[in-house]
């Protein structure tokens, strides 16, 4: 049985919902994990379930890597649910204009072939 795609809203019923969390924050820490090891590079990983429990993942010590992150003073890059969801509203937004700008393109040679078709095939025969 196959992986079917999901769809990211709120999930209702209590127990699902919690099973969710827990497979799911596994596998981010899992992730969070292997990127440092593969990488180099320093993790701190903060989870706030619900209930407000607290899960923490950090590469090394997560005191450290606080510290680190409230000193760093350039542009770095930070992002939200909401930045998330605009950008994959503008990928959609693209990927529409150009389904249609092929659809369009596709119809008008259709129509020229199929008005060809009856230029040849109606008048001279």
């Amino acid at each position: 049985m196959g992986r079917k795609k999901i769809q990211i809203t709120r999930i209702m019923d209590e127990r699902n919902r919690q099973v969710t969390f827990t497979k799911r924050k596994f596998g981010l820490m899992k992730k969070a994990y292997e990127l440092s090891v593969l990488c180099d590079c320093e993790i701190a990983l903060i989870i706030f379930n619900s209930t407000n429990k607290l899960f923490q993942y950090a590469s090394t010590d997560m005191d450290k890597v606080l510290l680190k992150y409230t000193e760093y003073n350039e542009p770095h890059e930070s992002r939200t649910n909401s930045d998330i969801v605009e950008v994959s509203y503008k990928k959609t937004q693209t990927a529409c204009a150009h389904r249609r700008t092929i659809h369009n393109l596709v119809f008008k040679l259709f129509k020229i072939k199929l008005g060809f078709f009856f230029v040849e095939y109606t008048i001279w025969q």
